[in-house]
């Protein structure tokens, strides 16, 4: 019996270490939003858009961020658990993912918003298959981020925008025993929470194509303490096209009714911007 409730512990200890990966977005260039959230890329990367005959302008861009993931997590009720995840580990869990951010700009306002899909998951066999044969873990979370700025700054070697918005937060994973004595039963445990945050964005041609951008967010509300920051550097392939590289920082600071999600998520970011 000792040994059961051992086993038995040692797998709540597993599904509470794999439901923090969560906070990961993907490598892949194809995704198509983080929430970002992004969580997700609150801001256009592209430092200039194509402007259309009524003044406004508009970009849309998919991008990918190679992240690692630190902090604490806690969910189901569990204690506390310690996180040092790499790239490299998440990557090996995860089933699909989504990115994207979209801005509209006209004289000194600009609209903008964010999506970010992530969907992780894992199964792994039991050591005696008593209490389970194997057990299936899998979280969702969604991040999206809706706000505005306006130029304080607007010259034609560059902007700086004040910035602020609503961030939407949404985490589900679910724990599910396959075989054993505990075939069939499952658990859910998930959280929803909204943050505004606000800070600046700005960017800055160095030539005629190749620009600096980056930005920095900060907030509260669900979540203790949300912030963003990123730095890129952009190069305009043509009128329709410019792409970004950079790094970006991404924390979150969220505690309620025992589910517990503080982590600092960094790592290089890509991304293509079309703008129309």
């Amino acid at each position: 019996m000792a040994k059961l409730t051992s086993f038995a512990s040692q797998l709540r200890t597993f599904a509470t270490t794999i439901v923090p990966i969560i906070g990961i977005w993907s490598l892949a260039i194809t995704a198509t939003a983080a929430q970002a959230a992004d969580i997700y890329t609150p801001l256009s990367a592209t430092a200039e858009t194509t402007q259309t005959d009524s003044g406004w302008s508009f970009s849309v861009t998919p991008y990918a961020w190679a992240a690692s993931l630190e902090g604490e997590t806690a969910q189901f009720g569990l204690p506390v658990v310690g996180l040092d995840w790499s790239f490299r580990d998440i990557l090996d869990h995860l089933d699909s993912v989504a990115m994207v951010s979209a801005e509209a700009r006209y004289d000194r306002f600009s609209l903008f918003g964010d999506v970010n899909y992530t969907k992780l998951s894992s199964d792994f066999g039991t050591p005696r298959g008593v209490l389970a044969g194997s057990v299936g873990v899998s979280t969702e979370m969604f991040v999206g981020m809706i706000g505005s700025g306006y130029a304080i700054l607007d010259t034609p070697s560059g902007h700086v925008d004040v910035v602020a918005g609503i961030k939407t937060w949404n985490v589900e994973t679910g724990i599910a025993f396959r075989g054993g004595v505990l075939d069939g039963i499952s658990r859910t445990d998930d959280a929803t929470w909204v943050d505004g945050l606000a800070g600046l964005r700005g960017s800055y041609n160095i030539t005629p194509d190749v620009y600096l951008t980056g930005w920095g967010l900060v907030g509260a509300g669900g979540a203790d303490l949300d912030w963003d920051v990123a730095g890129a550097i952009g190069y305009r392939i043509n009128d329709t096209f410019s792409a970004t590289a950079g790094y970006r920082a991404v924390g979150v600071d969220y505690e309620r009714d025992g589910f517990l999600f503080d982590v600092t998520q960094q790592g290089p970011i890509l991304a293509l911007s079309i703008n129309f």
